[in-house]
């Protein structure tokens, strides 16, 4: 009698970090009510405690996310094999950003034609696309010329084909990867490297060579949490410093005299020869002052064991449910955002529509989010109900 081989017992499933997708779906929702200019609910958005905004949060939960999702693939599969889910993933960006372009080019020619308002071709960049066809529609699919709004995926997507060799170098040596990332901001601040656009001068709002700063901050992150560790270390000196610099910040926004002052001292620094990706606000480039914020915001988030219990609350579960779903909610609240804009520029008095931004929009994507988790459970239950079951196996005979 043989002896029965040994079995391995599958490793317990990682307990998902309820933090991820709560502040990702916030993130989300800023983002929208961002989209819709003139809503009275942009003063509740994060842009308004500091410099930076709900671009930077995605950022930075996009790479977590990353280094949560594929760091544990290239750890045992060969790199071909562990890259692939990635740049799937980067092709699946830049196809929902081209199905967003001419989505959002379809909603302001309708709007301009049914509510005769010509002046909607010429908002958020598509004027070009209108005045010279010819050149911007064949500029649109090449990622050359992006409209207003509908420009944040390029970036993402041009950081995930970098992604796999990002994460191969930060699993090994995470200071180097972040100094190398630190050192690419740096030149791309000094030297002016973006992108190009056409027809337009310039380059892409969301310069990747600069908003990859903060992705490699996620995905640093994201790579160790994976292991159960911290990139950096909870600090008591850090935090304070942290805190204080968004103290600072607030008092830079709001005191009588302060900004005045230190935009001042900032000016004078860039006459004397700093770089202006220091001393600006600039975010295309993300300056310093933006930057820190971001960074200062979410590493004092890091740190507070409230935030997390916070975020696995039964009453944060609308915004968890935002984020598991991150990109069908983005698009959907993208185009809603459109639609929005549109309507409330062809009212005369947009004040009503202004106050139902908010609860629109959020329906519009929970419920969306809601049809997706739905989906995606019933996928799950039959998967596991459809078991096959095989017949006893008889025992087997041996001729002689």
């Amino acid at each position: 009698m043989s002896r029965p081989e040994p079995t391995t017992a599958p490793a317990p499933r990682r307990e998902r970090d309820p933090r991820i997708d709560a502040f990702r779906g916030l993130a989300l929702l800023m983002i929208f009510v961002d989209h819709v200019p003139g809503n009275p609910y942009e003063y509740l958005t994060i842009r308004n405690l500091g410099f930076s905004d709900a671009a930077e949060a995605f950022f930075i939960m996009s790479g977590i996310a990353a280094g949560l999702a594929y760091s544990g693939g290239f750890a045992r599969k060969p790199f071909l094999t562990a890259a692939e889910p990635v740049w799937k993933r980067a092709w699946t960006l830049y196809l929902a950003h081209i199905l967003l372009t001419f989505w959002g080019i379809a909603i302001f020619a309708v709007g301009a034609e049914v509510f005769g308002l010509p002046e909607l071709l010429e908002k958020n960049n598509l004027s070009a696309i209108f005045e010279r066809p010819g050149e911007t529609l064949a500029a649109l699919p090449a990622l050359l010329h992006q409209i207003g709004y509908v420009n944040i995926l390029p970036a993402y997507s041009v950081l995930l084909l970098a992604t796999p060799f990002a994460v191969m170098l930060g699993m090994r040596h995470p200071w180097v990867l972040a100094g190398l990332s630190v050192g690419l901001w740096f030149v791309t601040g000094l030297w002016r490297l973006n992108l190009p656009n056409h027809p337009n001068p310039g380059g892409w709002f969301f310069n990747p060579f600069a908003w990859q700063i903060l992705f490699v901050a996620g995905l640093l992150t994201g790579i160790h949490a994976r292991k159960g560790t911290r990139f950096v270390p909870v600090s008591r000196t850090l935090f304070w410093l942290a805190l204080g610099w968004l103290a600072l910040v607030l008092a830079w926004r709001y005191a009588p005299g302060v900004g005045t002052f230190l935009n001042h001292q900032m000016a004078k620094l860039g006459a004397a020869g700093v770089p202006f990706h220091f001393v600006s606000h600039d975010k295309t480039f993300v300056a310093v002052p933006r930057m820190l914020h971001a960074l200062a915001l979410f590493y004092v988030l890091s740190c507070l064991p409230q935030v997390r219990a916070l975020s696995g609350l039964p009453a944060a579960a609308p915004l968890r449910l935002l984020g598991k779903h991150g990109l069908l909610v983005f698009s959907v609240g993208t185009l809603t955002s459109l639609a929005l804009q549109v309507l409330m520029a062809a009212m005369l008095d947009p004040e009503p529509m202004a106050w139902l931004v908010l609860p629109v929009g959020l329906a519009v994507m929970l419920g969306v989010a809601w049809l997706a988790e739905r989906r995606k459970q019933g996928a799950r239950n039959a998967a596991t109900e459809i078991v096959p079951q095989m017949p006893p196996t008889a025992p087997m005979r041996v001729r002689s």
